[in-house]
Formats: structure tokens, sequence, C-alpha cells
């Protein structure tokens, strides 16, 4: 999978818009304030949203859990630990050891947030701007310690109602952390380029048109979901899973959708230009082999980011409609909104 030629033309709004759909965070997605700003990059936007987000949450409170302590006191507090007391020597010093839980600050969605900040600061590629709003904000977490990140950590956050609003932040965090590349000695970091990272445009791409269909097309269920090759034989266990990327689903049609963020959606072959064969089998397949819905029209579209070449394609294969169509992430946001809508809905 390679990226666009032309990806870093891509405008920043773009791709923070694809980013809240993709998050699912389509409430921050009219965050105008900050978008006019002209950030040089990605990551220089989310910070400076993610500055804006704190200086809010700083003012309403951080959030607080019960937290475990173990202590050794002459003042009993909590759950008093004999045995533990007992072997300590702790009475000799008119002490008893304890366990009891507090409310405090210094919990994992504090501590994430300011250990970005922490390795924000030490960015090379950071707006200098930005590094002293956050010096300023960094601070207001004094009493909360700093830990070591790894993608597992960010899975680890529980959300309920009372630390929702931390959602889009530690997104947001989570982002900058798979975004940042920090040295060992940790002096200095810089920033993957993400609208360089084709693997990474390509997981964007396909998140951001299913979340767009799923929020955007009323009346309709829009999902993944497995298909079974219609297959006899032993050991059908070694036959590939197939697994739409969207299936958009009506009371009177199913549509299956296959996204491909691909350098080009036409293929040089003897002097002429074709198709992908690869994609076109592949979504073939999902339609030959996907159980009939009883009275529904079943058809396909391939999607491709606009490239060098503007595709708008229809064709009927064995009795199949399917379409091949690209979408252009360089064009205002109200151009992709209609462009996408009328690729499923338009006749």
């Amino acid at each position: 999978m390679n990226s666009l030629p032309d990806s870093s033309k891509i405008p920043i709004k773009n791709i923070y818009y694809m980013l809240c759909y993709a998050w699912g965070h389509l409430l921050e997605k009219g965050y105008t304030d900050v978008l006019n700003n002209d950030d040089k990059d990605i990551n220089n936007l989310l910070t400076r949203i993610l500055l804006s987000k704190l200086k809010t949450l700083i003012k309403r409170g951080f959030y607080k859990e019960y937290k475990k302590y173990d202590d050794e006191a002459s003042l009993l507090r909590g759950k008093f630990l004999f045995k533990e007391s007992i072997n300590s020597l702790s009475f000799l010093r008119g002490k008893m050891k304890f366990v009891y839980e507090d409310m405090s600050h210094d919990i994992l969605h504090n501590q994430i947030i300011k250990t970005i900040l922490y390795q924000l600061g030490k960015s090379e590629k950071l707006d200098n701007n930005l590094k002293f709003e956050l010096f300023k904000i960094v601070p207001f977490f004094e009493s909360i310690q700093l830990i070591k990140l790894n993608s597992s950590v960010f899975d680890q956050i529980n959300y309920h109602r009372n630390n929702h609003h931390y959602r889009f932040v530690l997104d947001i965090c989570r982002f900058l952390f798979e975004s940042l590349l920090v040295h060992e000695n940790g002096d200095n970091g810089k920033f993957i380029e993400f609208d360089r990272n084709p693997r990474a445009m390509a997981y964007l791409f396909e998140e951001f048109v299913r979340s767009f269909y799923r929020n955007e097309l009323k009346g309709h269920r829009v999902f993944r979901e497995n298909i079974y090759w219609d297959a006899l034989g032993e050991n059908l266990e070694y036959l590939p899973l197939m697994q739409t990327d969207i299936s958009i689903e009506s009371d009177t049609e199913k549509i299956i959708m296959d996204t491909k963020y691909y350098q080009n959606s036409l293929t040089a072959n003897y002097g002429s230009q074709k198709l992908i064969s690869g994609n076109l089998y592949q979504l073939f397949a999902y339609l030959n082999n996907h159980k009939k819905a009883q009275g529904k029209r079943i058809s396909g579209v391939l999607l491709y980011p606009q490239g060098d070449q503007v595709l708008n394609l229809s064709y009927t294969i064995m009795g199949y409609p399917l379409k091949v169509v690209t979408v252009d992430l360089n064009s205002d946001w109200k151009s992709i909104h209609k462009r996408l809508v009328e690729i499923v809905c338009g006749n």
C-alpha cells in the first residue's frame, strides 16, 4: 500500500475532521477557534487543541478516583495489617501498618496527560509558541507522577459518566504518543509525519469512511461483517476469512464497500490504463459469496482517495451492480461530505 503522491497537500483541517469521525468525536469537529491557526502539521494542530482542552479541564478540576495506600503510623486509619506490623516490628516504634483508600488526582488518566506534556516539551518539531503555552500548564500537574507509556497503557483506561470528558483528550494523547519518537535518553524527540505514513493513512481512511456513513446515513445500518466462502469440501477452515471494510444496509438494499488507499487507482497494462485487478477480484468475491438478503438489492463500491485520476465508473458484473469511484481529500470539507453521500445515495 503506497501513500498518495500529493498526500502532503491534504489540508490539516481535513485530516482533523477525519480523525474526529474515526474517533467518534463529531462534536469536536466544529472546533473552529483553533482550526483557523496556520499549523504546519496535524501534530501541532492536535497539540494546540490538547492545550486548549486542558485549560478547560483545569478549571473544571481533575478527575479523581480512590487509590490504595500502604502506610505506617501511630494513628490507625483504614484496615489494620496485624501480620505485617508484627513482622516489621512496627509496635517497637509505637506504630502500626495499615492500608487505606483515599481520593486522588494521581491516577492513570492524569498520569498519561502529564507524561505526554513532558514528551511534547522535548520535541524538536513542536512550535515554540505551543511550548510556551505547554510550560504554563505543566505546573498544574505537579502532584501527578510521570509513567512509562506504551500502547497497552491506553487500553487500561475505563470511561464512564463521571470521566467521559477525558475521552477526547486521551485520544489526542494516544495519537501524539504514536506520532512522537522520543530518544531513549529522553533529551528530545521528533514527530512521525502522519500524512506520509501509508499504513496509518490507509487505516484512518477506512475508519473515517465507515464512521462517516454510520453517522451521516439515516435509516441505514453500517458495520463490518464476515463473509464465508460458498464452498463444499473438507477442511473448510483453511479458506481465508473475508471481512468487509464497510457494509451498508437499509430496508431495500445492501452495499458492500472496500476502501483502498493506493498511490494510483489505475495501473498501466500494455500502454493503456486498467483498474487494479486484485481489488476488483476481492470485491467481486465478497459479492458472489455473500448470502443473498431476501428482497434486497446487493451492490459493491470500490472507493479510492483521488490521486492523479478521477473515477466515477459503473458496471454490472454477473448481475451485481458495481462502482469504482474516488473522493478528493484535498477539496473543501463540504465537497467531501457531498461526494461521499452521493456515492451511496446517488442514482
